[in-house]
């Protein structure tokens, strides 16, 4: 029997939701109060034990505070350096009303609590303060997500700790709601086109301003769907979709190699093949676009 949790859309969805949206508010603070770190990276979320938080942001009167999605309390907990600390419970009935709640409780602290309003990244979004339909929140999914970040997080560790090159932390991104690290070949890329719903062209191009190999996890979110691991590369590299690989394909729906979560789960070791996924599709893109791979990887064995 698996140790890793099950996850069913049809079950799941309405609380992956939610803590999509929750997600880009403590995200889109980062974006409105932070410096802009090269791709982004200043932004995403940083995976915990206990669930998703912000890196530090400053506030006046030299403090910093951080911002969880904590899914062992189920809220959104407020850490400040000044020793304070508050939560506002993610079941608050609506997106709505966590919104206020949230912004609520950062005036109370006198931190910076203003930011976009409309999420970003899905098509027709709602604006949070406006978005006032009943949600409910089911604390059972959100710590079975909470247990396949556990389960799947040490084996991106690994997977990143075997590239010298520049590579991204493994973290989360907010706006797609997905755990992700992404390799780099050192050279320039050709412009991104853009047309991402909520996403202006220019962050876009300054993400993908290099070329990339990029891997994660997506659980599903405010978009229903099963849940299943990916592998892109950018520019795609002439004969990089018609690569076999030992498991998961090229998904045209999505324009990536996909890899269902339950087919790893059902794995008799779920590791090993995670582990082989994230290779295979890594080497796909690094042979067809002739990186320079001896200079770029090693065994990620401790010094």
């Amino acid at each position: 029997m698996s140790s890793w949790p099950e996850l069913n859309v049809k079950r799941d969805h309405e609380t992956l939701a939610l803590l999509h949206l929750a997600a880009q508010m403590l995200g889109k603070i980062r974006v409105a109060h932070a410096p802009w770190t090269n791709h982004g990276w200043h932004v995403a979320l940083q995976p915990r034990a206990n669930g998703l938080e912000t890196l530090p942001t400053a506030a006046d009167g030299g403090r910093t505070f951080t911002l969880v999605l904590d899914l062992c309390r189920h809220a959104i907990v407020l850490w400040v350096s000044d020793e304070s600390r508050e939560e506002v419970p993610l079941n608050a009935g609506s997106v709505a009303a966590l919104h206020s709640r949230l912004i609520a409780m950062l005036e109370r602290h006198g931190l910076p609590s203003t930011f976009n309003g409309t999420p970003s990244e899905i098509e027709g979004a709602v604006p949070f303060a406006e978005d006032k339909a009943r949600r409910d929140y089911d604390r059972d999914s959100a710590e079975r997500f909470r247990e396949a970040l556990a389960a799947v997080i040490p084996v991106f560790d690994r997977f990143r700790a075997g590239f010298t090159g520049k590579a991204s932390p493994v973290h989360f991104w907010w706006g797609g709601f997905d755990l992700a690290v992404t390799r780099f070949s050192g050279r320039p890329a050709p412009p991104h086109p853009g047309g991402i719903p909520g996403l202006p062209d220019r962050i876009t191009r300054e993400a993908y301003s290099q070329e990339v190999s990029s891997a994660g996890f997506w659980a599903g979110g405010v978009v229903p769907a099963e849940p299943f691991f990916y592998s892109y590369a950018y520019p795609e590299p002439d004969g990089y979709r018609g690569r076999k690989l030992g498991a998961g394909g090229f998904d045209e729906q999505w324009q990536e190699f996909t890899l269902a979560y339950s087919d790893v789960r059902a794995s008799d070791d779920p590791e090993a093949m995670l582990g082989a996924f994230l290779e295979s599709t890594y080497g796909a893109a690094a042979d067809l676009a002739k990186w320079d791979r001896s200079r770029l990887e090693r065994e990620p064995i401790a010094p």
